[in-house]
């Protein structure tokens, strides 16, 4: 399905606003979504739409692909959810990694941090690994939420590492965008190395409300056997 019209396509490139893809219907849709960007700041541009015109702009607008992304911080949040399109196209490891260490600090809302993961990251583990556990440990909200998502995304698969999971369980923040991102991380680790991730709820080593929205997660996942999900019910913790 083509989510970029031809129309669509020369209205940007003529005026390069985002303005002229608005939706005003999705607008109204969206912004309730996303609380932490005020909504004189939300045009109201579908994502597919957005992937759409990243791919495009990457293959025949390049000037204005690095102009763009030098330009931070952004107003719009549908800017930065092209920034995080824009970053995903790019092929080389360093490269990516630079746009996504200058982008980092400028996200304002978890739809745009847990929306671009660069696929060129998932081809260089060894390198990213340390780089998300740094991530993850950042004093700034959404950083840390991208870093916990990195660890989540990579390694509790192929290259799944026990040690991820004590890193991940020892981080204890107030921010409730990083404690949803920890119960995620271990509502994934219950449905992928269950024999591992399950001892880290039987000994309590997440603070309670961590602890019960990963049980949470966990039961409502169908990846996650009648029989675990029972015993999991019974180690939920009173708040």
């Amino acid at each position: 399905m083509n989510h970029l019209s031809s129309a669509q396509w020369d209205c940007f490139i003529r005026d390069k606003s985002l303005h002229a893809l608005q939706d005003p219907a999705y607008r109204a849709f969206i912004t309730p979504l996303i609380p932490t960007v005020e909504p004189e700041r939300v045009l109201g541009v579908r994502t597919p739409t957005l992937r759409a015109l990243a791919r495009r702009l990457w293959r025949e607008e390049q000037n204005w692909c690095a102009q763009f992304m030098a330009e931070l911080p952004h107003f719009y949040f549908e800017e930065n959810m092209l920034h995080a399109f824009l970053i995903e196209q790019e092929k080389d490891f360093h490269t990516a990694l630079a746009y996504t260490q200058a982008f980092l600090p400028h996200i304002d809302n978890c739809a745009t941090v847990d929306s671009f993961s660069p696929p060129v990251f998932k081809k260089n583990p060894e390198a990213l690994y340390p780089i998300a556990l740094a991530w993850s440990q950042s004093p700034h909200e959404y950083t840390a939420r991208y870093g916990i998502g990195m660890l989540m995304k990579h390694f509790l698969d192929k290259h799944f590492r026990p040690k991820v999971l004590a890193h991940v369980a020892a981080i204890q923040r107030e921010k409730y965008y990083v404690r949803m991102m920890v119960a995620w991380f271990f509502a994934e680790a219950l449905a992928k190395q269950l024999d591992n991730a399950l001892p880290y709820l039987q000994s309590h080593q997440l603070e309670t409300w961590t602890h019960n929205k990963a049980i949470q997660k966990a039961i409502d996942s169908r990846r996650i056997s009648p029989a675990t999900k029972a015993e999991l019910r019974a180690l939920r913790r009173k708040q």
